[in-house]
């Protein structure tokens, strides 16, 4: 078991060594940017990780050898020379995500994945490009810079209602094809009704409610680290503030301003780091389901209606025609989120809608003809 260990050791040991090195490489291609002095710091960081698995090594009896750079760093740091930082951002960014997921399940490193998610993060940062043009005058913005809740709720009272359309018109018209009695079509829409929008209420109730878990345990750790190593939270706060375009000395005044409150240096480094309203921690999970229950049901009410004011080829008709209107509609509203014209994100809606609806016509009726014959 002990080799084992070393050798875990060991490979956990080259790679914070080899993601230091292409750190600094990156620090002497920004020159006297800011953001050299973030990746100067970054690399700082994954040394002292390193040190510390040599130490495990150590520990476990095993010998550390002399760090050699291997062939993936060089390749990087061949892209970083040649085409700059830009080039291998996604790679960094997956390698910090991978560090924090290993290190995540061993007790004793989880301060290091913490690391490993905050140096995604800043990196995820200067990624999107958020560290150009910001000033002093605009450190008040920083704060819900990345908020798009009403654009977020939006899209999914489409999705809902959507899933709720096409799921039910399916199920209808494939009991249509089975030239089943109006009784029997209306019933089956019914439950079809009740059962998809309890399943997506109780899927949303689920999800809400372990994020919210998560987003708790998340706090409570930020919380640990606040009262446990204050200065290494305002220097990870100050190099945020960094990566999105502020100077040193502005920086630092802010988080070390930020850190002098306990409560509120919590509250902002759950924003910050983690990109979690404390107040809000995702939302209620009641809410959530309770809404998915109602708009799952209005978008699976659409292909029913018909069937309960009449009968026949009349209702059939008149389900497909008011669907029709409906996954137009719905198709409008997607442009909000794509940019495509009204006309054909609705037409294209609509397609696809009534091709699903098609073919679990065409099933039902060969089913209804076998079971007839």
């Amino acid at each position: 078991m002990s080799s084992e260990k070393i050798a875990k050791y060991l490979e956990f040991w080259e790679e914070e060594q080899n993601s230091a090195y292409i750190y600094r490489k990156i620090a002497i291609k920004y020159d006297d940017s800011p953001l050299a002095m973030v990746y100067e710091k970054m690399a700082d960081v994954e040394i002292k990780h390193a040190e510390r698995w040599a130490k495990e090594i150590e520990k476990e009896g095993g010998n550390v050898p002399e760090f050699k750079i291997n062939l993936r760093t060089r390749i990087l740091a061949w892209l970083v020379k040649q085409f700059g930082p830009e080039a291998v951002i996604p790679s960094l960014q997956a390698g910090e995500k991978n560090g924090a997921d290993q290190y995540g399940v061993i007790a004793d490193a989880r301060d290091m994945s913490m690391d490993e998610k905050s140096h995604s993060r800043i990196i995820n940062t200067i990624a999107t490009g958020v560290t150009k043009g910001l000033g002093g005058s605009d450190v008040a913005q920083l704060e819900g810079r990345h908020k798009s809740a009403g654009g977020n709720a939006l899209r999914a009272a489409v999705m809902g209602a959507n899933d709720g359309l096409v799921s039910n018109l399916s199920l209808v018209m494939g009991v249509a094809g089975a030239a089943l009695s109006n009784q029997s079509i209306l019933i089956t829409g019914v439950a079809g009704l009740l059962a998809g929008a309890c399943s997506m209420a109780l899927g949303e109730w689920l999800s809400v409610q372990s994020s919210r878990e998560l987003y708790m345990n998340q706090i409570k750790i930020e919380k640990e680290e606040v009262e446990s190593a204050p200065e290494e939270e305002a220097e990870e706060l100050s190099l945020i503030y960094q990566a999105r375009g502020l100077t040193v000395e502005q920086a630092e005044t802010l988080s070390k301003q930020i850190m002098s409150n306990r409560e509120t240096a919590v509250e902002t480094l759950a924003k910050e780091e983690l990109n979690i309203d404390p107040a809000e921690l995702g939302g209620s999970a009641w809410e959530a389901a309770i809404t998915s229950f109602v708009l799952f049901s209005i978008g699976a009410i659409v292909p029913v209606l018909p069937y309960i004011i009449t009968s026949g080829t009349p209702a059939f008709v008149l389900s497909i025609g008011l669907s029709g209107l409906a996954l137009f509609g719905i198709g409008a509203a997607i442009t909000l989120f794509t940019g495509k014209t009204v006309l054909y994100s609705g037409l294209r809606m609509v397609i696809f809608g009534l091709l699903a609806a098609a073919i679990t016509f065409g099933i039902g009726r060969l089913i209804g003809v076998s079971v007839a014959g």
